[in-house]
């Protein structure tokens, strides 16, 4: 697929696809209803508001019992069982594998920055599309470990990658990143952070976000409707182009490819333990407020069961088989961290508490314990703050 100017795409996106949206469901959401749910946000997501339950409901959660899981399975061989987890999730993304599909990297807008440099990269992820990335290398002569950097959701479509990445190609962009990385990140661009502590790092948009959007909130659940109609997903998709991040940035001459983990916050941190899952290109992986247990999160007042930003987590028919610390268990026994918010209003407590005891019974069987870093901050609500980004990087240089 030949190149062309991400800004088209996003043109495209909002001309085409982002109007063929506004006649679906959406289109009819009440203005005044929208306002109000944005103005209700919690932690950057939309307002928590209840879906419509059928009466059935409570039975139906009673029937998930995860059978695939890792000690439920009858495959008691743990790599047997790794390849099973791994082929029935790759089944359920909906999205047929293209591995094949040439990266056909282009490079532009370099910059020498403090301790490294920046530069642009637009690679085919897939063969529907370019996506632009930034990719920060570090001082030196390398190869460097490195890390695929996954942004988070938050309702917020104007900015994906620099949300993580000080946007030096891109003023316009710079105030609503600042504020951004204020109210997440302690004022600090976690990439920017990475690279200056060695770590060549690559941070893509998602789709709906930055060159990709930017999206506006009422049309994600027509997005993933429209998906759904061509025989495909939202979060396949998603999850497609994640792993295949991961191998462009593992082949790349400037990294060490035995030393490349994903790192994310909220919706980055479910793309970065998936993406370990099903990816042999990740030695490890870091996942800040984003691990729970899907029967104790699909509780009345959970963002869970709202829809719209919840089609970008949603693969049909997978939780016949696997919960959530399941699919990320695939990963093991290779180092794994997950942090969470004591005070986070979107990962009730017990459900935190139940994929902990879930990956930690994994990571217990491989003989592993040591290699999984569970912890959560009673202080802290939905955030990956100084202090948290701190201890990660501390992480990383361990583990990688």
């Amino acid at each position: 697929m030949g190149a062309r100017d991400p800004a088209v795409g996003r043109r495209a996106f909002v001309a085409g696809t982002g109007a063929a949206l506004l006649t679906g469901a959406a289109a009819t959401t009440d203005a005044r209803a929208t306002t109000d749910a944005r103005a209700a946000a919690v932690d950057g997501q939309a307002a928590v508001v209840d879906g419509p339950l059928p009466d059935f409901h409570t039975a139906l959660k009673a029937e998930l019992a995860f059978p695939l899981a890792w000690g439920k399975s009858p495959i008691r061989d743990f790599r047997a069982w790794r390849r099973a987890a791994r082929a029935k999730v790759e089944e359920l993304l909906l999205v047929g594998p293209q591995d094949r599909t040439p990266y056909a990297p282009e490079f532009t807008d370099r910059r020498r920055q403090d301790g490294y440099t920046g530069e642009l990269v637009t690679l085919s992820l897939t063969r529907h599309e370019r996506v632009r990335a930034a990719l920060l290398t570090p001082d030196g002569p390398g190869p460097f470990p490195a890390v695929l950097l996954l942004h988070d959701h938050g309702a917020k479509f104007d900015i994906g990658k620099e949300k993580l990445v000080r946007p030096w190609y891109d003023d316009t962009r710079l105030a609503s990143a600042q504020g951004w990385s204020e109210r997440y990140f302690s004022g600090r661009f976690v990439g920017d952070e990475l690279a200056r502590r060695g770590y060549v790092v690559l941070c893509a948009d998602a789709l709906g976000w930055g060159d990709r959007g930017p999206l506006a909130y009422d049309q994600q659940q027509a997005l993933a409707s429209n998906f759904y109609n061509l025989g495909s997903s939202l979060a396949g998709l998603m999850a497609r182009e994640d792993t295949r991040a991961a191998g462009f940035l593992a082949g790349l001459d400037r990294v060490d490819r035995g030393r490349v983990a994903a790192v994310g916050f909220s919706m980055g941190a479910f793309r970065a333990w998936q993406a370990a899952a099903l990816s042999d290109d990740l030695a490890a992986a870091a996942a800040v407020c984003w691990m729970t247990g899907l029967k104790e999160m699909m509780v009345p007042g959970n963002n869970t069961l709202r829809g719209q930003s919840s089609y970008y987590m949603l693969h049909p028919g997978l939780p016949r088989f696997l919960d959530f610390p399941d699919v990320a268990s695939i990963a093991a026994p290779r180092p794994m961290l997950f942090f969470d918010g004591g005070l986070d209003p979107l990962f009730p407590a017990e459900g935190v508490r139940a994929a902990h005891d879930r990956l930690r019974c994994v990571w217990r069987s491989r003989h592993a314990e040591e290699r999984l870093h569970l912890k959560s901050w009673p202080d802290l609500g939905h955030v990956f703050v100084d202090r948290m980004q701190d201890e990660v990087f501390d992480w990383l240089d361990t583990v990688l």
